[in-house]
């Protein structure tokens, strides 16, 4: 959450709503744009702004 603040402030809104089978995932206007559950893998550093990026 601190890389989606330090990049876009307050343009956006996010919140961490714990779960408890493992995933990481992130919507963004209701759209899944990255799921942990589906790649096996935590997003490298930047990917998630970048991902935001693009849909904006």
């Amino acid at each position: 959450m601190a890389e989606l603040e330090a990049k876009f402030g307050s343009e956006i809104e996010a919140e961490l709503i714990k779960g408890d089978r493992g995933a990481f995932e992130i919507t963004l206007d209701g759209e899944l744009i990255y799921s942990k559950l589906k790649t096996h893998a935590f997003p490298r550093y930047a990917e998630i702004p970048a991902l935001v990026l693009d849909r904006m």
